[in-house]
């Protein structure tokens, strides 16, 4: 399982560089930014398929949104120039915490 979980974390890792590389594509009129985003989300998935084997795929989805998004929302606001207040702050670490109990959760 163990090494599920490190799969799961290079999906998400990919699918958030393909989600921060959007904007990039301006509308998909940019082949080489659109190749790169398709790509990313395509190994992602394609990641998550070979990792729903080993974790259950509820687990798997609701690990891969929950800290894509997280992690999304980060990026925007470090890199993407996205503004960040307490309630989209809190939401995030709602969405973190909820992904710990989760996991938790199935580790029993």
């Amino acid at each position: 399982m163990g090494f599920a979980l490190g799969l799961l974390l290079v999906a998400i890792t990919t699918e958030v560089a393909a989600t921060a590389a959007l904007p990039r594509t301006d509308g998909f009129t940019h082949p080489g930014w659109t190749l790169l985003v398709i790509a990313g989300y395509a190994v992602s998935i394609w990641l998550l398929a070979i990792i729903v084997r080993h974790i259950p795929v509820s687990v798997t989805y609701a690990i891969w949104a929950g800290l894509g998004t997280a992690a999304i929302a980060v990026v925007g606001v470090v890199a993407l120039g996205d503004h960040m207040d307490w309630i989209k702050a809190a939401a995030i670490a709602l969405i973190v915490i909820g992904v710990v109990v989760l996991n938790l959760h199935g580790a029993h």
